[in-house]
């Protein structure tokens, strides 16, 4: 609650930059990659096709960021006061789904405002689904912030690698445009599986494919890799922070 109050205190559009800034992205990529580069999304409006990727891409990348800093922001709280360090990243994952919520509300919405009808894989793997890319975040995020400790440029690194890991993901483009010899390469990204999940379960009213359970082994790897990292040096933080 601290998290977000910091974040929207005195501002003007408070909550609604939850759905601003995704909003404002996809109707760039809309404008270019409808009248400039056109791209074949099978016949699933651009919009749809964009903003079912980029609301939980926001979510990876704004959690991975805040995490990242979590504990750095908050020294004096880790020097001179005694709790579970991995409270302060969560806290800001916690934060950041509850903004996932606002912009997945409005994702729901517009993919009934054009004509796409609720189906029962919704409620049987959109949880999943979240549940997976959590798991993932949870992993990564606590390794990242753990390391940020040691070393301050990991927050810089963390921004670039998503800059190019964007570009790594099918957020913007199809899966079909990587060549299929390829995907055994690409789908060891996990968002890659997660939002071809999003796409199938959401636009496609289709349980994801095999993808995503790759996806969700790597998301449990990276859980207890990055977790067992954190606690291991987790006693050295407030020594050097």
């Amino acid at each position: 609650m601290r998290t977000l109050r910091a974040r929207y205190q005195q501002s003007a559009l408070g909550w609604a930059w939850a759905v601003v800034q995704p909003l404002a992205t996809v109707a760039v990529f809309t404008l270019v990659f409808t009248q400039f580069v056109r791209i074949d999304t099978a016949g699933i409006p651009y919009i749809l096709f964009a903003y079912t990727a980029l609301a939980p891409w926001a979510l990876l990348a704004n959690a991975l960021t805040d995490m990242s800093a979590a504990l750095v922001s908050n020294l004096n709280l880790v020097t001179k006061i005694y709790f579970p360090r991995e409270a302060l990243p969560l806290s800001a994952l916690a934060a950041r789904v509850v903004d996932f919520g606002i912009s997945a509300a409005l994702l729901v919405a517009l993919v009934l405002a054009f004509g796409i009808p609720v189906s029962g894989t919704w409620f049987a793997f959109l949880p999943v689904l979240l549940a997976i890319q959590c798991m993932f975040i949870v992993g990564l995020g606590l390794g990242c912030a753990a390391l940020n400790v040691f070393y301050r440029d990991v927050d810089p690194v963390v921004k670039l690698g998503l800059q190019i890991w964007f570009y790594a993901s099918p957020v913007i483009y199809p899966v079909s445009l990587v060549p299929q010899r390829w995907h055994w390469l690409y789908f060891a990204n996990p968002m890659a599986g997660v939002i071809e999940g999003y796409r199938d379960v959401l636009l496609e009213g289709r349980a994801p494919g095999a993808y995503v359970w790759v996806a969700a082994a790597m998301a449990v790897l990276m859980l207890l890799l990055g977790y067992g990292f954190f606690k291991r040096v987790e006693g050295r933080f407030a020594d050097i922070i």
